[in-house]
């Protein structure tokens, strides 16, 4: 596993999504080390400079989180907040149900992360598409959308950041369903002329390096779990996070437009009795910590000191008890 170590102190662990890559957090690595935590950004299996196991179940939560446990073990950690971006969330939020006795702490970006529920995810997302497809249907396909995606990473990722962005507008954001045989890319809008400033030519040339080099089956098949996930956490039907929690979201984030999954935003209290805050960024899109890292980087830090100085008072009642 490859991951960036910065700082001292309380250990936060970064979660990229798809399809980001460690990279994503450039901005939040050096503000949250500077603010006295030791900043871990992996790049989850299956991406960038991780390994890229061959076999579908190799990408399912078990083996996600327990990629998580088994860092922090490498690292001689006992406990972290962790801390999800879309796909990331989806892991965060497992490790936080699964391992409360090392993780204390839960923040997600973009993804409001649902219950387990009572349907198989496909099941629940084909009711919800009403004869189209939504991406996480259209990434069950093998091979199709990896050869589609690979065949110009640039031009494959500079639509996908874009229209999913807050910088999007009209026809050009991202569309969330696709008709029957319809590619997936048809979705996304080229930008014209040069890539909005929070994303640096440089920046865009690293993403799509990696990609170039390791393709997209990795990171999709984390999507083919779906509903492998389902199966296997039964044992999570009910179950709710009990640790202090942090949603932070983008206002023009197209992934939040069907009612449904606003609808989990709305009623993320009840599924997240710990919610100390859940916060919509006005302009902001999908890619919140490329797009407004200060906002982020402000609440982050925020929900951060809230959990030490929590920590502190507990310390301190436990010191004075009989």
């Amino acid at each position: 596993m490859h991951y960036i170590d910065e700082g001292q102190g309380p250990l936060v662990i970064l979660l990229h999504g798809f399809p980001y890559l460690w990279y994503m957090w450039r901005r939040q690595i050096l503000a949250l080390a500077e603010a006295g935590y030791r900043v871990v950004v992996p790049d989850q299996r299956g991406f960038g400079q991780s390994d890229r196991p061959d076999a579908i179940e190799a990408y399912d939560m078990s083996q996600a989180v327990g990629d998580m446990v088994g860092l922090m073990a490498a690292l001689g950690e006992t406990s972290a907040v962790i801390i999800g971006h879309d796909l990331g969330a989806w892991v965060a939020q497992a490790a936080a149900m699964l391992r409360t006795d090392l993780f204390r702490g839960l923040v997600m970006l973009n993804t409001p992360v649902p219950p387990r529920g009572k349907v198989k995810p496909t099941v629940g997302l084909q009711a919800m598409a009403k004869g189209r497809v939504y991406h996480h249907l259209y990434f069950q396909q093998l091979d199709k959308p990896d050869r589609e995606l690979a065949h110009d990473p640039r031009k494959t990722l500079s639509s996908v950041f874009y229209s999913i962005s807050g910088s999007a507008v009209g026809a050009e954001r991202w569309r969330l369903f696709v008709e029957a045989g319809e590619p997936i890319l048809n979705a996304f809008t080229e930008p014209k002329g040069a890539f909005p400033s929070w994303l640096s030519p440089r920046s865009l040339d690293y993403y799509v390096a990696e990609y170039t080099r390791t393709g997209f089956t990795g990171a999709l098949n984390y999507y083919r779990c779906r509903d492998r996930n389902w199966e296997i956490t039964a044992f999570l039907d009910g179950a709710k996070v009990s640790q202090p929690s942090l949603f932070i979201g983008g206002a023009a984030d197209p992934s939040l437009e069907p009612v449904e999954i606003r609808g989990l935003y709305d009623r993320m209290d009840a599924y997240l009795p710990a919610l100390r805050k859940k916060v919509l960024l006005p302009g902001v899109g999908h890619s919140a910590a490329e797009e407004s890292p200060a906002q982020v980087n402000g609440l982050l830090l925020e929900f951060l000191e809230q959990l030490v100085s929590s920590d502190k008072v507990f310390e301190h009642e436990a010191r004075l008890a009989p």
